[in-house]
């Protein structure tokens, strides 16, 4: 849900627009309207999600899902009046517990295909190789990833270093896409590591 919106009902990650999304997670309670079903759904990922699914008559038999009952959803992120929630195209209860496990496993997948590119991308277009000796190489940083160091190693006084949103306000001139391909670099390269979870982050230089 924290995906950019770039028009109406347009979102995007990384760049990449986001069309359909496949949603698993358990009801934690749902809510009937005249002409749909408002579903609360926890992913775990962050607080429950507003899932709606459009009904007619036909459908009211249906669509009793109780509460605790794993489903797993395929939509289109909404916005509306700048509350954003997830259009259900089809709600189906999980029966089978390997469902979960392959879900997550798709998601993760995912999160690395994604990232992959991203960082192979920043360095294709940022990065200088520039050899001190013809069998030692020397990764030269970016200026953007330079920048983003700089700003984590005034930081490094904080034990849990600095924050993402941190470091995004005082690198306002930066897109937040360019601001997470430079910190997957760094990570790599040992340059940083993150923290108290995986949006913070500390130099390894002291």
């Amino acid at each position: 849900l924290s995906a950019p919106q770039v028009s109406n009902d347009t979102f995007a990650v990384c760049d990449l627009e986001l069309n359909q999304v496949s949603i698993v997670g358990i009801v934690r309670g749902f809510t009937p309207f005249v002409t749909n079903m408002q579903y609360s759904v926890d992913d775990m990922t962050g607080p429950p999600l507003c899932v709606k699914q459009w009904l007619n008559e036909e459908d009211w038999s249906l669509t009793s899902v109780p509460p605790g009952t794993y489903v797993k959803v395929i939509g289109s992120l909404r916005n509306f009046s700048g509350q954003r929630s997830v259009l259900a195209m089809n709600i189906r209860c999980i029966k089978d517990l390997n469902e979960i496990t392959s879900h997550m496993l798709e998601v993760v997948q995912a999160h690395m295909l994604l990232f992959e590119k991203v960082l192979k991308g920043l360095r294709e277009s940022s990065l200088k190789v520039k050899p001190k000796h013809p069998d030692r190489p020397q990764v030269v940083l970016s200026s953007i990833a330079h920048k983003v160091l700089r700003v984590i190693r005034r930081s490094c006084v904080l034990a849990e270093g600095i924050s993402l949103q941190d470091l995004k306000s005082q690198l306002d001139y930066l897109s937040m896409r360019d601001i997470r391909a430079s910190l997957v670099f760094l990570v790599n390269e040992g340059h940083i590591f993150s923290t108290i979870d995986e949006h913070h982050f500390k130099s390894a230089e002291h």
